[in-house]
C-alpha cells in the first residue's frame, strides 16, 4: 500500500454506507483465476480453448506464437498504454481469427473447462457467495472468451444472479459451431469504453457509488469508469508475474497489491469487514 490511511479511510467509508451502496467490479483471467499452481501457470480461457477436442495442434502453435510475441509487450512497463492498444487489438483479432476458422463446437465447450488446468483462486467461493448473499453486483469484465468463463464459473458452483459479465462472447450458428464473435472486440487496455457503454445498461448498479475493482493489469483500472457519481473506489491489483519491473508501478496504480498471491483472502477480509458490524448494530 502506498498510502494505508487512505485505504483505511476508504473502506471505514464503505463499511459505513453499507454493502447496499457497493459494487465490486472485477477482471477474470489471473485475477479470479489462479496465476499458478505448483509452480505451473494455470490455464486462461483463451488456454482452455487450446484442446485437442477443440483446436488442432497447427492452431495451437500459431497460438503460443502469438502469445510469445504479444503477451511480453502487454506486460511491458516501458511501454505507454497508447503504444499497446493497436497491438492489443492485432493480437486478438488473430486469435479470434484462427479459432473461427477451427469451427469450435458448442456442446464441447464444458468438456474442455472440466479437463482443463484452471483454477478460481483459493477462498473463491467465500467471495462469489458472500457478494450472493448481500446481493452486491459483481461485474466481471474479460478480455477472456465470455462462453468458457461462464462455464468456469458455473462448474464452481458459484454463477449466482448477481454476477454479469462483459466479455467476448462466441457466435455460433444453427448447428452449434463458431461462425464469429460477437459485438465489440474487448482486450485488455480498452476496459473504459465496454465500462461506460454497458455499466449504464445495468439497473442493478444504479446507485452503488462505492466500488472495489480488482485487477492484475494496469489496464483494468478504467473499467470503474462507468460508475454514475463514484463516491468511494478501492483498487485491488494481484501482481502475478515479473514482480520486480512492474511492482513500482503498480503500487502507484493500485490502492493495494497482492504480490503473487494465489488467494482471495484480502478481498474477502475487506468484504467481511464492509458488511460486518452493521449487520449486527
Amino acid at each position: 500500500m502506498r498510502e494505508r490511511s487512505r485505504v483505511e479511510e476508504t473502506i471505514y467509508a464503505m463499511q459505513r454506507a453499507g454493502a447496499g451502496s457497493l459494487q465490486v467490479i472485477s477482471d477474470f483471467d489471473m485475477t479470479l483465476t489462479r496465476f499458478a499452481h505448483n509452480g505451473k501457470r494455470v490455464a486462461t480461457t483463451h488456454n482452455i480453448l487450446d484442446n485437442r477436442l477443440l483446436i488442432n495442434e497447427d492452431c495451437t502453435k500459431k497460438m503460443r506464437e502469438l502469445l510469445n510475441i504479444y503477451y511480453p509487450i502487454e506486460i511491458d512497463a516501458s511501454r505507454s498504454v497508447e503504444e499497446k492498444l493497436p497491438l492489443m487489438v492485432e493480437w486478438w483479432t488473430k486469435v479470434h481469427e484462427l479459432l473461427i476458422q477451427q469451427k469450435i463446437r458448442k456442446d464441447l465447450l464444458a468438456q474442455a473447462v472440466r479437463e482443463s488446468s484452471t483454477m478460481l483462486r483459493d477462498g473463491y467461493k467465500v467471495f462469489f457467495d458472500g457478494l450472493a448473499e448481500h446481493q452486491v453486483p459483481l461485474l466481471i469484465f474479460s478480455a477472456g472468451v465470455g462462453d468458457v468463463l461462464e462455464e468456469v464459473i458455473r462448474q464452481n458452483h458459484v454463477f449466482h444472479p448477481n454476477v454479469h459479465i462483459i466479455s467476448n462472447y462466441m457466435d455460433f450458428d444453427h448447428t452449434g459451431v463458431l461462425r464469429a464473435f460477437k459485438g465489440q472486440l474487448i482486450h485488455t487496455f480498452n476496459k473504459r469504453e465496454g465500462a461506460l457503454s454497458h455499466a449504464a445498461g445495468l439497473r442493478e448498479l444504479q446507485g452503488r457509488p462505492n466500488v472495489l475493482l480488482l485487477g492484475d493489469s494496469l489496464g483494468d483500472l478504467t473499467m470503474a469508469d462507468g460508475v454514475s457519481e463514484p463516491q468511494n473506489v478501492l483498487t485491488i491489483g494481484f501482481l502475478n508475474d515479473q514482480v520486480e519491473e512492474r511492482k513500482e508501478t503498480y503500487i502507484n496504480s493500485f490502492d493495494i497489491v497482492l504480490v503473487k498471491d494465489e488467494t482471495m483472502d484480502v478481498p474477502n477480509a475487506i468484504f467481511r469487514y464492509i458488511t460486518s458490524s452493521r449487520d449486527n448494530k
